[in-house]
């Protein structure tokens, strides 16, 4: 029997602490086959945020296909092999929207337009 080869579905979620001005990027890497949030990472749109995004994700992980949106940061940092570019429509990152989106409704905070909002990075990181 021939085991599956995970495929991890990666995106980032935008917020802000304090002010809208100081956006943070909430980076999520999501394993589609088991739903569980395998890494992630909270800092700017940066492709050293990228890397360290790549960096928590588990050795048993880092072998898996990797489908993303068209993000630059994403070609730069995960290997050419493994990567696929991916728009929405596509449904291959569904399931990465869908834990997104599931955020934004449970958590005030991670509404764009909202009165709840951190007021530090460490407690933004916290929920």
């Amino acid at each position: 029997m021939e085991v599956e080869r995970p495929v991890l579905e990666l995106d980032e979620l935008w917020s802000f602490v304090l002010k809208k001005a100081r956006k943070r990027w909430i980076w999520i890497a999501l394993c589609r086959q088991t739903r569980q949030v395998v890494g992630y990472v909270v800092g700017d749109r940066s492709q050293q945020t990228c890397q360290r995004l790549w960096e928590t994700i588990p050795d048993g992980y880092r072998q898996a296909q990797c489908d993303t949106d068209f993000w630059e940061a994403y070609a730069k940092v995960l290997p050419a092999a493994q990567h696929t570019a991916v728009g929405k429509e596509s449904g291959e990152t569904a399931h990465v929207e869908r834990w997104n989106l599931t955020l934004r409704q449970r958590l005030a905070r991670f509404v764009r337009k909202t009165l709840s909002f951190s007021k530090s990075e460490e407690m933004h990181e916290a929920c």
